[in-house]
C-alpha cells in the first residue's frame, strides 16, 4: 500500500476527494486540478503494533490516542463509565476478528471484547 500519491502533471501531492454524483473516490491535485480515480478505497489505516495485554500501560496509551474511534453507546461493567475507545483485533488462538473496548475512565481502563 502506498502512503502518498503524486500528481502525474505537476508532481504535487494528491489528496482524497469524493465524487458524490458518481459515488467514487478520487485523488485530486490542488495545484493543477488533475484528478484520478482511486485504485483502493482505503484512505487511512491505523495499525496497532503492540499488544494491549492485561496489566500493560497500553490501555492508558489507547485512551489518550485521539486517532482511535470512541463510543458512548457502551457501559463499562467495572465502573459504569459510558465512554470507551474501540478497535478490531484477532484474539490469541482465534481466527475471527473481535471488537475490543477500553474504558475511557482514567482510573479504570478496563478492556473487554464484544
Amino acid at each position: 500500500m502506498r502512503f502518498m500519491k503524486f500528481c502525474r502533471e505537476c508532481n504535487n501531492v494528491l489528496f482524497p476527494k469524493e465524487d458524490l454524483q458518481n459515488k467514487v473516490l478520487l485523488y485530486a491535485c490542488i495545484n493543477c486540478n488533475h484528478q484520478e480515480e482511486a485504485e483502493n478505497h482505503c484512505v487511512y489505516m491505523i495499525k496497532i503494533n503492540q499488544s494491549l495485554g492485561k496489566g500493560s500501560h497500553g490501555e492508558k496509551i489507547a485512551i489518550a490516542d485521539t486517532t482511535l474511534p470512541r463510543t458512548k453507546n457502551v457501559t463499562c461493567s467495572q465502573c459504569n463509565y459510558s465512554e470507551a475507545v474501540f478497535f478490531q483485533e484477532v484474539a490469541k488462538g482465534e481466527d475471527a476478528v473481535s471488537v475490543f473496548f477500553i474504558c475511557c475512565n482514567p482510573s479504570c481502563g478496563y478492556k473487554w471484547r464484544d
